[in-house]
């Protein structure tokens, strides 16, 4: 049967993870594996251990060309992007006139152009809002792998030795086992590692290679999940989304300061006031007491029952060896040590704000 067009869209390691038993799942439009065998505790222990490869081609990968490129897209969003040197990469966010968050990014400066990657679900999006720059926006089709965890430099210098030169967020081209490819050294598990772009003909035969190596296994999305988590990255459309500014996310850090100073990207008024007052709410870590855990939606009260907020992630953390959550509370109840309460099922569960990320992040900087 022919394939629609509302049908989810398969990365070209699809045959690779159902021949590795993936389970596989329709996440934001495509086939992805949200396990395999082992399970998720023991996919999370492998990254946080040795390594573990994560297809991430669903991904968008966008090339933008033409001149002034950099400063274009410095229009669309809080961060400094006109000095960022060749070879480096930076997070970044597109911002809504109302001082939102449209969808967080990673920007690259390649040389003689940006290489942009962006969340699958804001894909079209985010396209369509670049393509308003003037600019030439080619969507890449390469595919896109992540190695994450301690393992990850000796396996992948082992083909490009170049890749243990480069520092965390930090990102050339160069050949990866006789194919030219992207190697970017960032991730979203806490864990050094690293992001490779891969012509789509050759990304199975290099996958499979990797797999090789004894420290590497498949990951999934949840093993993907509960890694992040951990390390209190945020996850677009529940922990940042149109309504959540960057400073409520604690995520000034990625605003440079003359940026934040001189302003000039959308909703530029809403944030520099927060930045200026403090805002009404931040996003917290919480660490429920007993082992039950707290996922999204659940309420956040004060002692007097007061709701004072909502988790917006949570579940169980394999490394920290509790349940742990993310949520937005009331500012004047953010500070670390503050006892809070969960309603959960109906019940009020006590819980304590806790400082994020909840396990030390081991970027190599």
């Amino acid at each position: 049967m022919a394939q629609t067009s509302s049908d989810p869209r398969k990365t070209p390691l699809y045959d690779l993870h159902v021949e590795m038993a993936g389970k596989m799942v329709d996440f934001a439009g495509w086939l992805m594996p949200v396990n395999y065998a082992a399970g998720v505790a023991a996919e999370h222990k492998q990254c946080r251990e040795k390594a573990a490869l994560f297809d991430v081609s669903h991904m968008g990968q966008v090339e933008l060309h033409g001149e002034n490129a950099a400063a274009k897209l410095e229009t669309l969003v809080p961060s400094s992007l006109t000095t960022l040197p060749t070879g480096k990469a930076r997070y970044t966010f597109f911002t809504n006139p109302q001082g939102g968050i449209m969808d967080d990014l990673i920007v690259a400066n390649g040389g003689d152009y940006l290489f942009v990657v962006v969340n699958a679900s804001m894909r079209d999006q985010d396209i369509k809002h670049m393509r308003s720059l003037d600019l030439e926006v080619i969507e890449n089709d390469d595919a896109l792998i992540a190695i994450q965890g301690p393992s990850a430099e000796a396996i992948i210098a082992a083909y490009a030795p170049v890749a243990a030169t480069l520092k965390f967020m930090e990102t050339t081209v160069t050949y990866l086992g006789g194919t030219m490819c992207r190697i970017s050294r960032l991730g979203y598990t806490g864990e050094d590692g690293y992001e490779i772009s891969i012509p789509t003909s050759h990304v199975e035969k290099i996958t499979r290679a990797l797999l090789e190596h004894p420290d590497l296994e498949l990951a999934g999305l949840g093993a993907r999940d509960s890694l992040r988590l951990e390390a209190g990255l945020c996850l677009y459309g529940n922990d940042i989304d149109n309504d959540t500014s960057p400073v409520e996310a604690n995520l000034v850090w990625a605003m440079q300061k003359a940026r934040r100073e001189a302003g000039g990207f959308p909703g530029a008024e809403r944030i520099q006031r927060e930045l200026a007052e403090g805002p009404s709410r931040r996003l917290v870590g919480i660490k429920p007491d007993g082992r039950a855990p707290a996922r999204r939606g659940v309420e956040v009260a004060d002692s007097d029952g007061n709701i004072i907020g909502a988790i917006t992630s949570g579940g169980f953390g394999p490394t920290f060896g509790g349940p742990i959550s993310m949520g937005y509370v009331a500012a004047e109840f953010s500070a670390v040590g503050t006892a809070v309460n969960l309603l959960i099922r109906g019940k009020s569960m006590p819980a304590t704000i806790i400082k994020l990320p909840f396990i030390k992040q081991n970027y190599k900087r």
